[in-house]
């Protein structure tokens, strides 16, 4: 669970450090106090998407901080998956630095990135606001409610390697079965451009080489000059020494007296070793020396060769090797098309047994999504009579499809909230306080089914007022009982069944704004249940309704 959560300049936020509680958290505060930056903080530790705009103006970067206790086993099977160290006492320190240029993550001290935040959170936590509510909305995201119950995901993903073959096999039927023309056009490119590569006979490295050769010839009188030059420096003329012969002598006048120390015996040897060097330059620039002289052929035959080679590169890539592989890939190509006729009898033999099985993975996929669906919608409307909703119709409406990435099954939600109304597509009907209840119910469902020890609530109760309200905190208090939940709302009724109630507020001071995070004791309880549930002024009336309003939820607790 979520044990601590520290932010430092983020949005109006200067510094705050809150320690959460198990069981139900609620943060309340007026509009724009900040409790959306809480949840900014939250999804930053999570991996999610951040701007520089989060960063409090004035300041360079932004910090936040989260402590975890008692991490699950899936956590923990995370962490090792990611290669990142598990605390043997539970424990996991999570922090981002979010800068101008680039943010700073860490997992238990250790250095990691803002992706395998993400990853890891998706195992810590889920975070359930309006874009829920938009989801459910929109009927092609229910199948994936069904599929998330069904007890078999080896079978779903079975299914979704099937049908990624199948549409492969199909492509490539696609391909060979083109027009004829552009067949017939596509093999006589292929031809050319293998018999204009081949021809060339390329050999990786060459181009280098060659330019190196026509250096070396573009420049041959001055190379020539300074081979002569260097020669005769190095082995002297009728008139004068070379260094070879003058290092020669003083190696022997070294050499010569070398005996009489250890010092001596070293320079000696040293000498040495440069005169035989020298001498063995000396002999590469003879050897050097071109008596044959400079050939205008062999320069035209090698800027030819550049220039095909060159011409070769901007057709088929950059460097021989490239070229070469574009080559091999073109006569596979051609293969494939020469033998189109054949390999397209051989794809649809293979296509039919790939369809074939495909369908049948789909039709057993459907018959367990339609069990399920049974299940889940009993266990649905058990959920909404619950929540204030005691007419309530809800039903999964399956109607065939042609095979598709999802099987052969389209799925949508059907809902009545009224006596003598047929269910009809929650997505047309629902009002906000009936969408509202509905993903409660979802997601209280599928609580069951993760791992994730925190679910984060935002404004789940909009559109919910009254006796429903009363409803809709008692489920998100019989939810906390398994897990930790934080839920940010308006209405007095959540904060009343609160185990731990977190007011944020904001204040000008010194030409800037501040945001503080206070947790409530009984009296702060009462006063801000009372300020929600008046509007107004507070009275004694309201504090006195406020309490009790706590004291009724704690009795429906015991």
């Amino acid at each position: 669970m979520l044990s601590v959560l520290k932010i430092q300049n983020i949005a109006i936020i200067e510094s705050a450090e809150i320690e959460f509680s198990r069981g139900f958290n609620v943060l309340s505060g007026e509009t724009g106090a900040g409790k959306s930056i809480i949840l900014d903080s939250i999804n930053a530790i999570l991996g999610f998407r951040t701007s520089r705009e989060l960063i409090r103006t004035g300041e360079s970067q932004a910090q936040v901080v989260a402590l975890f206790s008692d991490i699950g086993d899936n956590v923990k099977a995370k962490l090792e998956e990611l290669s990142l160290p598990v605390d043997p006492d539970g424990g996991l320190l999570v922090s981002r630095v979010i800068g101008a240029e680039k943010n700073i993550c860490k997992v238990n001290n250790t250095l990691t990135t803002v992706a395998v935040l993400r990853d890891l959170g998706a195992e810590l936590m889920s975070i359930h606001g309006q874009q829920d509510n938009r989801e459910l909305l929109d009927s092609e995201t229910h199948i994936s409610y069904i599929d998330a119950l069904i007890d078999d995901d080896s079978l779903l993903l079975e299914y979704k390697e099937s049908y990624d073959k199948l549409c492969a096999v199909n492509s490539q039927i696609k391909k060979l079965s083109g027009d004829k023309e552009s067949i017939a056009r596509k093999r006589d490119i292929l031809s050319y451009q293998i018999d204009e590569i081949e021809k060339a006979e390329l050999n990786p490295g060459e181009w280098e080489q060659l330019k190196e050769r026509r250096n070396e010839l573009q420049n041959f009188e001055k190379i020539q000059a300074g081979l002569y030059g260097a020669y005769d420096a190095l082995n002297g003329g009728d008139s004068y020494h070379g260094a070879v012969e003058m290092v020669s002598g003083a190696f022997r006048e070294l050499n010569s007296v070398a005996s009489f120390s250890q010092n001596l015996q070293e320079l000696s040897q040293k000498l040495g070793d440069i005169y035989y060097e020298l001498q063995d330059v000396a002999e590469t620039v003879r050897d050097s020396v071109n008596e044959d002289g400079f050939s205008q052929a062999e320069l035209e035959a090698v800027e030819t060769r550049i220039s095909l080679i060159y011409n070769l590169s901007k057709k088929y890539g950059e460097t021989e090797e490239d070229i070469l592989t574009f080559l091999e890939n073109a006569k596979t190509e051609l293969d494939e098309i020469s033998f189109s006729d054949e390999r397209l009898l051989e794809l649809k033999e293979e296509v039919k047994a790939i369809e074939k099985k495909t369908r049948a993975l789909a039709e057993e996929i459907s018959a367990k999504r339609k069990a399920t669906a049974e299940v889940f919608s009993q266990n649905v409307c058990q959920e909404l009579k619950f929540l204030d909703m005691p007419h309530i119709q809800f039903l999964v409406d399956f109607k065939e499809v042609p095979l598709c990435e999802n099987g052969i099954d389209s799925a949508e939600f059907l809902i009545s909230a009224n006596v003598g109304e047929e269910p009809k597509p929650l997505t047309k009907i629902a009002s906000g306080g009936e969408l509202s209840r509905t993903m409660l119910a979802l997601k209280t469902i599928m609580a069951d089914k993760d791992k994730i020890e925190t679910m984060i609530f935002d404004e789940i109760d909009t559109g919910v007022s009254g006796r429903a309200a009363l409803k809709v905190a008692s489920k998100l208090k019989q939810v906390s009982c398994g897990k930790q939940v934080l839920c940010v709302t308006h209405l007095g009724q959540l904060m009343a069944y609160a185990d731990s109630h977190y007011l944020i507020e904001k204040a000008a001071r010194d030409g800037k704004t501040y945001t503080s995070v206070t947790l409530l004791d009984m009296a702060g309880r009462k006063g801000e249940i009372a300020r929600i549930t008046g509007g107004g002024t507070v009275t004694d009336i309201q504090l006195a309704n406020a309490e009790q309003m706590i004291m009724d939820a704690r009795s429906e607790a015991i």
